[in-house]
């Protein structure tokens, strides 16, 4: 569904309202170490850009691809980082106690396996299982082909398989 992009100083407030925490959910699944900051930045690049869109409905599906662009660059530079000084970072750490409390072993397993998947393929299953995207939707908001994602959410579901199967085993 399109969310009509505002017009200059009108509806900001019901597109942020409606759809920021959901956004910062992404961002988080996306593995944003920061996914508040990463989505405030979308909204901020959608209202300086917002006369440039080709498509003056395509709202939501701008800030989709903002933030899961901006999640995958501060990944590459968390890792760039973190190479670079090594020894200066410490690990992050698994998760708060709030978080152990909650999740129960079977959810712990299939997360950790997710954050292990590659990039994209983590990305795909995100957005077709989690936000629920189609294909075409998925491809678009990535800038793939309907294809790949096809291609990346068959090898991420195998991978994941495996994966829990090997650890049910153990």
């Amino acid at each position: 569904m399109a969310v009509p992009l505002p017009r200059p100083g009108e509806g900001y407030e019901e597109l942020f309202t409606a759809h920021f925490w959901g956004l910062v959910r992404l961002a988080s699944l996306l593995g944003a170490d920061d996914p508040e900051d990463v989505v405030q930045d979308a909204f901020v690049r959608l209202h300086r850009r917002r006369r440039l869109l080709r498509d003056q409905n395509a709202a939501l599906a701008y800030l989709r691809s903002s933030v899961c662009n901006a999640a995958r660059s501060r990944l590459r530079h968390l890792r760039m980082a973190r190479r670079r000084h090594a020894q200066l970072a410490p690990p992050p750490d698994a998760g708060s106690a709030e978080h152990e409390v909650v999740r129960d072993e079977a959810v712990r397993a299939l997360l950790a396996a997710v954050a292990d998947l590659p990039g994209r393929q983590r990305q795909v299953l995100v957005l077709r299982y989690w936000l629920d995207l189609s294909e075409r939707e998925t491809a678009e908001t990535l800038g793939i082909a309907p294809g790949t994602v096809k291609a990346h959410t068959a090898r991420a579901i195998a991978a994941l398989g495996r994966r829990l199967k090997d650890e049910e085993e153990q």
